[in-house]
């Protein structure tokens, strides 16, 4: 459904065959997530801290983990063509622990953004002028919620121009740094800054997309099947690590900075400024995207009211643009970052109900069949909450092996005891307004 503040993208609703897309269109998105200004700079710091072998193992590593989190919860949204938030209400959480996990979306997601749009706005600043850097954080912030109003099919095509704009201003980077160094010998050259271990170099690899591996439900709802979702994740996860990730080690040598800045603009001066522009649009688009499901979900829930995903967008990508200007985003790095640790839990629990569990199974094939959503859902699960709280103090304090896949694996088995043992049931029950079936325009 349209409206004068862009589509609503089956916000919380199924998204019916007719609206989905080829995988090469949704594998273009996932490629430029991964594939970003984020990642190179997660490149560079392992390649500060790392030699570039063990590094390559790190991303090796990470990667994979990566990939298994995103495959399984994808394959659950390209099934049921809902958004994480909405399948929350079916996959462990009941309708009130899926507005807790939209707000936590909204919320993240949101800071994230604008944390981003500042980094840009930095860059800008600096290399053009023009501008002060809240102006450019304005301009930034709001550039991309205009594209994201208009959704998916939207920022399809923002991928097409950005994606292959980034690799073509990356590779020059690479070109013109690596040209004046003997690539073998940066292959083979110690780490210039404080060394990395191995399990540290994982865990920023694995931790750096954690969320947006958690939220793929967003985007593999496009999807038109299972097959697809395995394509585009090991095409654009794998690629996107690698290339990126090891151009960003070895630039990291050369220069001998993790500085993403002093990076670009060192090897290609002003065009650096683009590097910094495509490479963070198209991950940014997603972070406000994904934002603003969850707060739809999240405002439906608690407040009884269907709010318009544009609407909801528009507002957001508006607060996280000043935001971003007034300067004060840096102060919510540390609490973002204890945030995360709620997520991976979430894709266990997820992820344990559908294929294990199947305590909602059922429900939601029958109102799969009909092109809806269930007509009722449970309002709490209590094991759950328990579940998703122990999983998330483990991420957050034991500090043996990797946090993030830690509190996934042990929320995972948990859910998993607590489902053969009958614990998993929910307490009371709502009628669901979006129970009618989806229809075939936006």
């Amino acid at each position: 459904m349209a409206s004068a503040v862009g589509v609503d993208d089956y916000a919380l609703s199924r998204v019916p065959s007719g609206a989905r897309y080829s995988w090469w269109s949704v594998a273009v998105q996932r490629f430029g997530q991964i594939s970003a200004l984020s990642q190179f700079l997660l490149g560079a710091t392992l390649g500060f801290g790392m030699g570039f072998w063990q590094a390559f193992l790190a991303l090796t590593l990470g990667a994979v983990i990566l990939e298994v989190v995103a495959v399984f919860v994808g394959v659950i949204g390209v099934r049921e063509g809902l958004s994480t938030s909405m399948l929350a209400r079916w996959t462990g959480f009941g309708r009130a622990g899926s507005a807790v996990i939209g707000l936590a979306i909204g919320i993240s997601l949101i800071g994230w953004f604008g944390i981003q749009s500042a980094v840009s706005a930095q860059g800008l600043a600096s290399l053009v002028g023009v501008l002060p850097e809240w102006g450019w954080s304005l301009v930034f912030g709001l550039l991309v919620t205009a594209i994201v109003l208009w959704g998916f099919g939207s920022m399809a095509w923002t991928a097409y121009i950005t994606v292959p704009a980034f690799l073509i201003l990356v590779g020059w980077s690479i070109i013109s740094e690596l040209s004046r160094h003997d690539v073998g010998a940066l292959v083979a050259s110690a780490p210039p800054g404080p060394q990395l271990t191995l399990l540290q170099g994982t865990t920023l690899v694995a931790g750096g997309f954690i969320v947006g591996a958690i939220v793929t439900p967003d985007m593999t709802r496009f999807n038109r099947s299972v097959a697809d979702v395995v394509k585009q994740t090991l095409v654009g996860v794998t690629l996107g690590e690698y290339v990126i990730g090891m151009a960003g080690v070895l630039l990291a040598h050369a220069v001998g900075t993790s500085e993403i800045t002093t990076i670009v603009t060192s090897s290609v001066g002003w065009v650096g400024i683009l590097v910094i522009v495509a490479g963070t649009i198209k991950i940014n688009d997603w972070n406000l995207y994904s934002s603003g499901l969850g707060l739809v979900n999240f405002v439906g829930t608690v407040l009884g009211r269907k709010v318009h995903r544009g609407a909801a967008t528009a507002v957001i990508g508006l607060l996280g643009s000043v935001l971003a200007a007034a300067g004060i985003l840096d102060a919510f790095v540390d609490f973002l970052t204890v945030l995360g640790v709620v997520f991976p839990p979430i894709a266990g629990i997820m992820v344990a109900e559908y294929f294990v569990v199947r305590r909602w199974r059922g429900e939601l094939e029958q109102a799969r069949r009909r092109g809806a959503v269930p007509e009722s859902a449970p309002d709490w699960v209590p094991a759950t909450l328990l579940i998703w709280l122990a999983a998330a103090l483990v991420g957050r304090f034991v500090e043996v092996g990797l946090g993030s896949i830690n509190s996934l694996v042990l929320a995972f088995v948990l859910y998993v005891v607590a489902g053969k043992l009958g614990w998993v049931r929910g307490v009371g029950s709502h009628r669901t307004a979006e129970a009618v079936p989806a229809g075939s325009a936006v």
